[in-house]
Parts: C-alpha cells; sequence; structure tokens
C-alpha cells in the first residue's frame, strides 16, 4: 500500500494501478495519530475509511499538487536526519573524496566497521555515522526547488531511501512508512575537509511523492539522472534495501532513537539511510535549473526537484 499526501488537505491510498482518496482525512500527520491512540496499524485505519474517489496520481504530480508525505504543525518539532557509509558501495565515493591522507581513512574505516558490524545476529551493532540536516523549514516536496545557499561551493543529489515516523504519547517510535528522498549536499565543501561535514549537510532534502506502508523491499533497484534542458547529461543504477547495505535498517533506527532526545512525543522524523550513488564522484556539477529524477518502480512516482541557488542574506548580530 501507498499514500500520498494532497497539498490541498487530504490522502490518496493507491494499491497496484488502482488510485484512489482515503475519505474523511486532512493529513498523515493526523492520521497516523490516530492509528496509535486506537492501537490499529496505519492500514488497518485507512481500510475502515474504505475506498473513495479514484483520481490519476501521475497527473495530480504534473500539476504540482502533491506534497511530501508527512510534515508536522510546527516545523521546528521535526527532525531531518541521516546516516551514511550503509551502503555496500558508498565507500568508494567518500573515500576518493579523501584520498590524500595517509592510509586507511576514517571514511574506509567507518565503513568496514559497518561490513564487520552492521549486521548483528541482535541488535545493537556497531553505530553508523549520523549527521543532522535540518528541521521542517527546509522539507521540500516533489517539485520544489532544493535551494543551494549563495555560499554553498555546490549542490549534488544524494538517492536515498527514507523512514518516516512519528512519536507516540510515550515516547515510542511508530515508523509509518518508508519514502524516496533526495539528500541533497555540498560534496565540494565536504571535500575541502571532513570536518566541514557537517556544515554540508546543512542543506534542504526532498522527500516523495508515496510513502511505502509495510515492510521495505531488500532490494531496490532503480535510478538516479540529471536532467539540463530536458535532456539526460548523467545517469546511474541506484541500488538500495538490505540486500545492498552493510546495515540492518533496524540497527540504523536503533542508532538514532536511542537518544531521548529524539523520542519526544509528538515529534516527526525523517531518516536517511545513505547511497552509494553520487554524480559528484563522477565529476558532474549541477547548475541551476538542472532536475535531479530519483525513480524506482517499487515507490511509484519518481521524485523530481529543481535545483537553485538562494540569495545572499547578510548575517547580522545583535547584541542587546
Amino acid at each position: 500500500m501507498h499514500l500520498t499526501q494532497l497539498k490541498q488537505g487530504g490522502l490518496v491510498c493507491r494499491r497496484g494501478a488502482d488510485a484512489r482518496r482515503v475519505p474523511g482525512t486532512t493529513t498523515l500527520y493526523a492520521l497516523a495519530q490516530e492509528a496509535i491512540a486506537a492501537g490499529r496499524t496505519l492500514a488497518e485505519v485507512v481500510e475502515g475509511r474504505g475506498p473513495g474517489e479514484a483520481v490519476n496520481l501521475a497527473r495530480l504530480l504534473d500539476a504540482g499538487q502533491i506534497d511530501t508525505p508527512l510534515r508536522h504543525p510546527d516545523p521546528a518539532h521535526l527532525h531531518l536526519t541521516g546516516t551514511g557509509l550503509t551502503h555496500t558501495g558508498s565507500a568508494n565515493a567518500r573515500d576518493a573524496m579523501h584520498a590524500d591522507v595517509a592510509g586507511m581513512t576514517d571514511s574506509m574505516k567507518m565503513f568496514r566497521m559497518g561490513i564487520e558490524g552492521g549486521k548483528p545476529a541482535a541488535l545493537p551493532g556497531v553505530q553508523p555515522e549520523w549527521f543532522y540536516k535540518g528541521n521542517g523549514t527546509v522539507l521540500a516536496g516533489p517539485g520544489d526547488a532544493l535551494a543551494s545557499p549563495d555560499f554553498a561551493l555546490d549542490g549534488g543529489e544524494e538517492p536515498e531511501i527514507a523512514g518516516i515516523y512519528l512519536i507516540g504519547p510515550d515516547g515510542t517510535p511508530f515508523r509509518l512508512g518508508f519514502a524516496l528522498a533526495n539528500e541533497f549536499s555540498d560534496h565540494v565543501t565536504e571535500k575541502g575537509n571532513y570536518l566541514w561535514l557537517a556544515h554540508s549537510k546543512l542543506r534542504p532534502a526532498a522527500v516523495g511523492p508515496e510513502l511505502l506502508v509495510g515492510p521495505l523491499p531488500a532490494d531496490i533497484r532503480g535510478s538516479s539522472r540529471i536532467r539540463r534542458g530536458g535532456a539526460v547529461i548523467w545517469e546511474k543504477p541506484f541500488l538500495s534495501g538490505e540486500a545492498n547495505m552493510s546495515h540492518w535498517i533496524a540497527n540504523l533506527e536503533h542508532h538514532h532513537f536511542k537518544y531521548d532526545l529524539f523520542r519526544q512525543p509528538g515529534d516527526v522524523h525523517i531518516h536517511m539511510f545513505g547511497t552509494a550513488t553520487l554524480s559528484f564522484a563522477d565529476g558532474i556539477r549541477p547548475e541551476p535549473g538542472d532536475q535531479f529524477e530519483i525513480s524506482t518502480p517499487d515507490f511509484g512516482l519518481p521524485l523530481i526537484n529543481p535545483l537553485s541557488r538562494a540569495a545572499a542574506r547578510p548575517v547580522a548580530v545583535r547584541a542587546l
């Protein structure tokens, strides 16, 4: 089952080729709270609403009517975070950024730790690399521009799968499902010095259009591409799922939600699980107006976002 949030309010449920509105719904946030309070699954609550009006999801996407799957009424209570070096091909691109370091880089060490301890027989396994991207103010939906700050040295895509979570009243994290994500980053800044990784990640991220409710397929295969002026200038396979990862999803979730900070009732978390595909590793330099496109049959509609560059905003700190 796939769920889609509409910008004007309401949800669409898709099963195969059949997409229908979910009667009596406004937001996924409200529906998930209802499910938690009733002790039911999200799928059970949706089923209980019955089938609604049939819709064409592709047309809704083209018309700009589809939002990111989950937002919080107060954007400050939505956390965008992620993990890196979690995929079996992810070390090469990252390691190449820091190849001038003598011996084995910290990236390669972290990657090997994941290979050796990221899929334990019993949790917890080794903790992954972790980073913070921002709150709900920088969450982009399908079709929204990914705005690179005026001071950025690069703005590049990172095609990923994200877990979507709502924290229950007692602090229990509830996973609502999974969605495509573009964990947009500044790879030139990161390459300058690994300690600038935190700076390079403070950028927007796009998530959507469809939320996959239920287990994540073990072997996800899709494509990541960049279009310029309508023509594809770069394209590579996008692989994810635990068959292509060095960590269990449950291990990544454990090491995020082990912090009390991230188990505050009512908060929303969008946690990205990493990638092995980067156009930056192939020497591509995206330009404003380029379109990032991430797609895989497992998630239905593609996630497409244009690149833009934000205007300069002077920083003025005033003493009181």
